[in-house]
């Protein structure tokens, strides 16, 4: 297990895979590494439920840290295909937090949610001691859907395409030119592309346009451990091997930069709100033009194919198990100190 990050496969296999409370015939899909959500069967309905830690950062705004805070819970269960439809959420504000600030946080969420469809059911907040920004609580959002209906995020096969929207880093891009300016020694107009990037860190809309336009076998959001990271976890649920070109991934304008200035592995970096995606072939034009009518960046990367693990122009891709940026956020940090 890494000292930041998530736990790796090892880490889970030994501690949590065997130690899941009660065996239960409902759980129609339990935790597995790499799996974004679960799924219980309830009277032949599919609820599919994810649960993440919230994460406020205030350089970003308030309103633009909601946003992408629950877009990040959302997401879960929006790449299952069935949209989020109810949400519980607990604070633990850090005593720092003013009243203004909690209601600028709480009014975008509800307004998000009330775009979404999304009703929030139940939760707790409060203030504690101990906190500070940017982890100040959790939440865990459900939809209600049809088994048929769900994108299992082991779900490809041998013959599918693969997409990816936005590209590698540009979460961690975008956050790190917004959170440190200053400590950027780049052209100015190379700091304000990527800071840009903040702008495609919503996924749940393209989770859903996906699965509607076309026959998706399976969806995995790029978080901790990057496209390298999100790459690895699908094929390995799937015991199937990704084949990808290289020059085929987009790099979006401003990543490239910032990550040669700050050493960071593009591919190994966080970028929520890019997705990979597995599509039956006669279906990739659909969800691509469909995505590309909503204004998102979108690429077709390789194809899946008989075999085990990532190969990038024929060299096989590892999971990179620890995540760059944490390591470069925590050096800027101290820099700005």
């Amino acid at each position: 297990m890494s000292d930041l990050g998530k736990i790796d496969r090892p880490f889970f296999e030994r501690y949590i895979a065997s130690n899941l409370g009660a065996d239960r015939t409902d759980v129609a899909l339990g935790p597995a590494h790499g799996v974004d959500f679960g799924v219980v069967d309830v009277d032949g309905r599919a609820l599919v439920t994810a649960t993440d830690p919230l994460s406020i950062l205030p350089d970003l705004g308030y309103e633009r840290a909601a946003r992408f805070a629950l877009d990040v819970v959302l997401a879960d269960v929006a790449v299952s295909g069935v949209p989020p439809t109810h949400l519980s959420i607990c604070f633990t504000l850090p005593a720092s937090m003013t009243d203004d600030s909690f209601a600028t946080v709480w009014e975008e969420i509800h307004a998000e949610c009330v775009d979404l469809g999304v009703s929030v059911v139940t939760g707790h907040t409060a203030r504690y001691g101990d906190v500070s920004y940017p982890w100040i609580g959790a939440a865990t959002a459900m939809g209600v859907g049809d088994h048929d209906d769900i994108v299992r995020p082991d779900g490809a096969r041998a013959g599918d395409r693969l997409l990816l929207t936005s590209g590698p880093a540009a979460e961690a891009v975008g956050l790190l030119s917004t959170c440190f300016p200053e400590q950027l020694d780049l052209p100015a107009e190379t700091v304000a592309a990527a800071q840009n990037r903040l702008e495609e860190v919503f996924s749940v809309r393209d989770a859903l346009t996906a699965a509607a336009a076309g026959p998706v076998r399976a969806m995995h959001d790029v978080t901790e451990g990057g496209l390298a990271g999100a790459l690895n976890e699908m094929a390995d649920g799937a015991n199937a091997r990704f084949s990808v070109e290289r020059e085929a991934v987009p790099m979006r304008p401003g990543v490239a930069a910032v990550c040669h200035h700050l050493e960071i592995d593009p591919w190994a970096a966080t970028s929520c709100g890019s997705l990979v995606i597995a599509v039956e072939p006669d279906g990739v034009d659909a969800v691509r033009d469909a995505l590309t009518d909503r204004g998102t960046p979108v690429a077709e990367i390789g194809r899946v194919e008989d075999g085990t693990g990532v190969m990038v122009d024929g060299d096989r891709l590892e999971h990179p198990h620890v995540d760059p940026s944490w390591d470069a956020y925590a050096r800027l940090a101290e820099q700005s100190d």
